[in-house]
Parts: structure tokens; C-alpha cells; sequence
């Protein structure tokens, strides 16, 4: 079973009061989309919802595409979890780019080392005065 993250109150956290507040949303609301597991607020040691930045930015996410688009909950779910494989591709591919151009690094690394003295053929030494 996966442990919830705690929080600690600090300056980086907001309370569900003040997420409601700004962006003009009933804490119910906000209580229903972590049910639904559209958000993930931390916790404080006193089980109280915190909210960071992260959750900030997915909440604003959230409002766009119910406020501005109509996507329901059911489509906000699937957009979301689109956007999340998305990000991993992204990262995944990055991955592969970056080992990908250190290869080809490597490889002409290695064949400048084979090329890199012209070739002389071996000639008896002849002294000259």
C-alpha cells in the first residue's frame, strides 16, 4: 500500500481555503476532484490538505478544461492521463536521443583514433651528411 505524501507547513503550501478563495471555487469542489483522484494534495502530520505548487498548476489545468472547453470530469481524467504519457514519452525519447549522440560521439571518438596518422611505408633509414 502506497503512503500518502506529508507536508510541512511552510510558505510553500496553501490551505483549501485560500485555493478556493483565489480561484473562485467552492472547497467542496476541491474535496470531490481529490476523490475523483484529478488532485493529490499533500498532507500535514495533522491531516490537513496542503497545497503546493505542483497541485496548484494541475488545479489551474483542471478549471481550463471544465471552465473554458466544458470537459467534464470523465474527459478532464483521460486529457490529463494523456498528457502524463505524453511527458513520459517525451522523457523516454530524450533518453534515447542523448545515449543515441553519445554513441556517435563515441564511434568517431574512435575512428579518428584509427585515421589519424597518415600511413608511411616502412623504408630502410638512410644517413645523410
Amino acid at each position: 500500500m502506497a503512503r500518502k505524501k506529508k507536508a510541512k507547513r511552510d510558505s510553500s503550501y496553501v490551505m483549501i481555503s485560500t485555493v478556493a478563495e483565489r480561484f473562485d471555487i467552492h472547497p467542496q469542489t476541491l474535496r470531490l476532484y481529490e476523490r475523483e483522484g484529478l488532485i493529490k494534495p499533500p498532507r500535514s502530520s495533522g491531516n490537513t490538505r496542503l497545497y503546493d505548487a505542483e497541485t496548484i498548476r494541475r488545479l489551474e489545468i483542471i478549471l481550463s478544461l471544465t471552465r473554458e472547453l466544458g470537459v467534464n470530469l470523465a474527459g478532464v481524467e483521460v486529457i490529463l492521463n494523456m498528457r502524463e504519457q505524453m511527458t513520459r514519452m517525451q522523457e523516454e525519447m530524450d533518453r534515447v536521443i542523448d545515449f543515441v549522440r553519445q554513441e556517435l560521439y563515441e564511434r568517431k571518438s574512435r575512428s579518428e583514433k584509427k585515421h589519424a596518422l597518415v600511413k608511411v611505408p616502412h623504408a630502410p633509414l638512410v644517413r645523410t651528411e
